[in-house]
């Protein structure tokens, strides 16, 4: 799950903060400015203790930013950390919807350099700023005159930029509007930190250390939903079990540690051969399964020949050296022709494996069928 799928209302996803009022008042006394900040950071405090919610966070500090600076635009920029570009998480103005497709490399541009150097930079004048990126007016059809860059810190790791568009007057940039709106950020940046925190829990919770597969506990989460979903919708679904023959020998000869590579490099092999709407888990010890959704028995049989055949033609562990060959155990059942529960299920698919590896091993068998004739060890080597 990526840290944007927390954030709802993405620009990305062609969504925005429900609207804001538009509070422009400016005739407003230090006394109530004060004391409004005050409440500012209360509400925000109380935010962050009370929800782990990012969205409902960033809506508050987006309205903050608004009701007291006034920008014509704000927006908030993420680090994309793999290709060191910031994107337009959040975009609050006349061109937001142009700037959800907008990158902007680490050192280019105000937010750039912003995100590069980690410092504050207060732009009055962008004509008089050879810093300045005007790709971004001429994609979004503005005219910017004025930014304001604050980074979104996390301790020393810059997480995004907050840039406001056209917020300066004659006077130029209140300092104390300057120390409100790096307050703000640093709120945002606990929000962000805070979602990655559970983001990262959750996935310890459901994968598998090894492999980086679901586990077995998520597995049946998945399997029940599936379930669910097919008796909805009368879909058909089905499951592969997988079990490594005689993996034990690995372990024995080259140890623990090449056995675990060894079956981290099965696990993303059967990964990378499922569909995008599929699912890989790591059942525990040397199983793996595989739940194909709105799959008909007929066609995980043939999946499952596919399977079989890559990880008994396959070399395994080139890379360090030790050319591992070995062959699989493989059994499928489907839903609802051999079972409608999810432990009915889960047996079946386990029996139909077992069968296998009980009789000739290196094969597939399927339940209520038995052993698929053409995936057994004299078969395949006749047709080599």
């Amino acid at each position: 799950m990526h840290l944007k799928e927390q954030v709802q209302p993405s620009v990305e996803d062609g969504k925005q903060f429900p609207a804001v009022e538009r509070r422009r008042n400016s005739s407003v006394s230090d006394e109530q400015r004060e004391a409004g900040v005050v409440a500012v950071f209360q509400e925000l405090g109380k935010a962050l203790t009370s929800s782990l919610q990012l969205d409902q966070v960033l809506r508050t500090i987006m309205e903050k930013i608004d009701e007291f600076l006034r920008p014509d635009n704000w927006s908030l920029l993420l680090l994309d950390e793999a290709k060191q570009e910031l994107y337009f998480e959040l975009a609050v103005g006349s061109a937001s919807q142009a700037l959800k497709d907008v990158r902007v490399k680490m050192g280019q541009g105000i937010a750039g350099r912003v995100a590069q150097s980690g410092e504050t930079v207060v732009v009055p004048d962008t004509s008089k700023d050879t810093r300045f990126f005007g790709k971004v007016d001429e994609k979004t059809k503005m005219e910017t005159r004025s930014i304001v860059a604050v980074p979104v810190k996390f301790r020393d790791t810059c997480l995004g930029v907050i840039e406001l568009i056209n917020c300066i007057g004659p006077e130029g940039f209140d300092p104390r509007d300057l120390k409100l709106l790096e307050a703000l950020s640093d709120f945002a940046a606990i929000a962000l930190e805070n979602a990655r925190h559970v983001k990262r829990i959750h996935e310890l919770t459901i994968t598998d250390d090894c492999t980086s597969l679901y586990n077995a506990r998520h597995m049946g989460f998945i399997l029940e939903t599936e379930i669910y979903r097919s008796q909805r919708y009368n879909y058909k679904f089905s499951l592969v079990f997988i079990d490594l023959d005689h993996f034990k020998q690995v372990n024995d000869t080259h140890g623990h540690l090449v056995g675990s590579k060894l079956l981290a490099e099965i696990g993303n092999a059967l990964k990378g051969h499922c569909r995008l709407i599929d699912f890989a888990f790591r059942y525990g010890g040397d199983e793996f399964v595989i739940l194909l959704p709105q799959t008909s028995k007929d066609n995980a049989l043939n999946v499952a020949r596919r399977l079989h055949k890559l990880v008994r033609e396959t070399v395994w562990l080139n890379d360090a050296g030790l050319q591992v060959k070995l062959t699989p155990s493989v059994g499928v059942a489907s839903y609802p022709v051999d079972s409608r529960t999810k432990e009915g299920l889960l047996h079946l698919a386990d029996e139909a494996m077992y069968l296998v590896k009980n009789t000739s091993r290196d094969c597939v068998a399927a339940a209520n069928i038995g052993i698929l004739p053409d995936t057994a060890p004299a078969a395949t080597k006749s047709k080599s």
